[in-house]
């Protein structure tokens, strides 16, 4: 047997919020919507991962999500330009990793990163 896809569910009151957010900040695209859950996905081959952890790094809370991102000084000057505040960063961490923190709009962690 061999794990084939991992998936986040985040519940919401209000699936419809997730789209300006994920879709128009971040750039996923909507594969899937039902009206009560919406699928978000990145088109590339991603290896299936899960991480656990006792804190965030650099004396950080844990995120809820990390989301990897090519441009990170682009993600960036999204989340400014919609208005979405920072919670940590950005920085550039020891291991080897540059990101900041965002809350999406149901309260979740966001780990923005690339890898240097």
């Amino acid at each position: 047997m061999r794990v084939k896809r991992i998936v986040t569910n985040i519940a919401a009151t209000d699936v419809s919020l997730a789209r300006r957010f994920y879709q128009d900040v971040l750039g996923l695209e909507v594969v899937m919507d039902q009206g009560w859950i919406a699928t978000f996905a990145a088109q590339s081959k991603m290896v299936p991962q899960l991480s656990v952890a006792s804190e965030g790094g650099s004396g950080t809370p844990v995120p809820d999500l990390s989301i990897e991102v090519d441009d990170l000084d682009e993600a960036l000057r999204r989340m400014k330009r919609a208005g979405i505040a920072l919670e940590y960063g950005p920085a550039t961490e020891p291991w080897g990793v540059r990101r900041f923190y965002v809350r999406d709009p149901f309260g979740r962690l966001v780990n923005i990163l690339t890898h240097e």
